[in-house]
């Protein structure tokens, strides 16, 4: 579905929100064909020098390097990232803020590089990040990449307060949100950080905690039955091949293919 997107909707969705140089060559092929190059990849997962330039340039001759150099370029300049925000701003209509809800994911990462580490459980070197979305599974901000040693609680203020200000520009509202997380993010350092942004938050209760029953927050059963939105959410990300296993070393890249992932979603909901 995604690899056969037409060039009106890359063009008036993707494109137009990307970055445009005006200094040097201009690209033998229109920009459009390079970002359907870069989503064939991320959909299908194969490697950037195994991309088929013929089916995205036809006659021209244009080298899989090209796709791969404005991919980075539109990740250092931080394209993607504004792209994303812009659609989420453009497409509230489409999100459903009756509740959030919180998750966190480690991805093998094969080749290393950063925000790498050895995971126990996985038993492999992996990254972490953590997903917010919407009652449908929308997402609607993602971490910086975690180290794969680190728990979901790991600096959970820093990156919490990030993620919703990353929602804020996007002008989504975050105050008087119900926000849905399993026992793995309970934890006082993230419930202080919800009650001081006026976050009601519904956090299961992580038995391993050594706490005095009597003194614990109440969990709404109904309303926590919502985060398993979020496994359709897994599901949606799990459909891009080149985010099942991190190949990418760099994290800023990494990140980038995460953008256009939600985006892609978002547009297609």
């Amino acid at each position: 579905m995604y690899v056969n997107l037409p060039k009106k909707f890359i063009t008036q969705n993707l494109l137009i929100h990307l970055s445009h140089s005006h200094l040097g060559r201009p690209p033998k092929i229109p920009l459009w064909r390079i970002v359907k190059a870069i989503i064939y990849r991320l959909k299908s997962g194969c490697q950037w020098r195994e991309l088929p330039m013929s089916v995205f340039c036809g006659r021209v001759l244009v080298p899989w390097n090209t796709v791969y150099y404005h991919f980075r370029k539109w990740s250092k300049d931080g394209s993607w990232k504004k792209m994303w925000t812009k659609l989420l701003e453009m497409n509230h209509s489409k999100l459903d803020m009756s509740s959030v809800q919180l998750d966190g994911s480690h991805t093998p990462a094969k080749r290393g590089g950063q925000a790498v580490a050895y995971q126990g459980r996985k038993k492999s070197k992996t990254t972490n990040a953590l997903f917010l979305t919407d009652k449908q599974g929308i997402p609607l901000a993602v971490s910086e990449p975690i180290d794969g040693n680190h728990n979901d609680l790991f600096e959970i203020e820093i990156f919490f307060t990030k993620m919703l200000a990353d929602m804020e520009q996007a002008q989504i509202s975050t105050n008087g949100l119900f926000l849905n997380a399993d026992a793995g993010f309970d934890g006082e350092s993230l419930r202080k950080t919800c009650w001081s942004k006026d976050i009601i938050a519904n956090i299961d209760f992580n038995k391993r905690n050594t706490k005095n029953t009597d003194s614990q927050p109440l969990l709404d059963d109904l309303l926590y039955k919502e985060r398993f939105s979020v496994e359709r959410t897994n599901a949606w990300i799990d459909a891009f091949k080149a985010l099942l296993v991190r190949f990418e070393t760099k994290a800023q890249t990494w990140l980038s293919l995460h953008y256009l992932a939600f985006a892609l979603i978002l547009l297609r909901i």
